[in-house]
């Protein structure tokens, strides 16, 4: 994939501009890429305290009796969203649903081990783990493949 970028101070708004032989998957994926607008602070509850973070500060996302917490690495914070709208509002090049109620942070990722039935075990750097239901494998395959292409 090449990239250009052109600074031109005439221009009054972002241009992009995506060129290829075919409509195909990957210029679809980029275009939903680009569509993306995120959340730049997420604030999560702490007993009486307010918590403000950011995206890369996530480890993951996950339900706990009913409540959504996110844990990063300055400990667990209760959050007021639902499951799917943090999923919606979290970088989607970052983030990979694991399960139906856990969403992991790409880069807190350190590695996968087959367990039985077509599910994978996902251990996170700070040694956590999570099952990845067999619905869901083909999504992180496929979150992989675009965290090595840079998107």
């Amino acid at each position: 994939m090449k990239i250009k970028v052109e600074i031109d101070e005439e221009v009054k708004a972002i241009e992009v501009l995506i060129r290829n032989n075919a409509w195909n998957e990957e210029v679809e994926q980029l275009m939903e890429r680009l569509k993306e607008r995120k959340r730049p602070y997420f604030v999560g509850r702490k007993e009486d305290m307010q918590h403000v973070f950011r995206a890369e500060d996530i480890i993951c996302v996950f339900t706990e009796q009913d409540t959504i917490m996110v844990r990063t690495n300055q400990g667990n914070f209760e959050m007021r969203e639902r499951l799917y709208e943090l999923e919606r509002d979290l970088p989607g090049n970052q983030f990979v649903r694991l399960s139906k109620s856990v969403i992991a942070n790409l880069d807190e990722l350190s590695r996968f081990e087959a367990y039985f039935n077509g599910t994978l075990c996902v251990y996170f750097r700070s040694g956590e783990k999570e099952y990845v239901s067999r619905h869901y494998v083909q999504g992180i395959k496929k979150a992989f493949q675009w965290k090595r292409k840079g998107l």
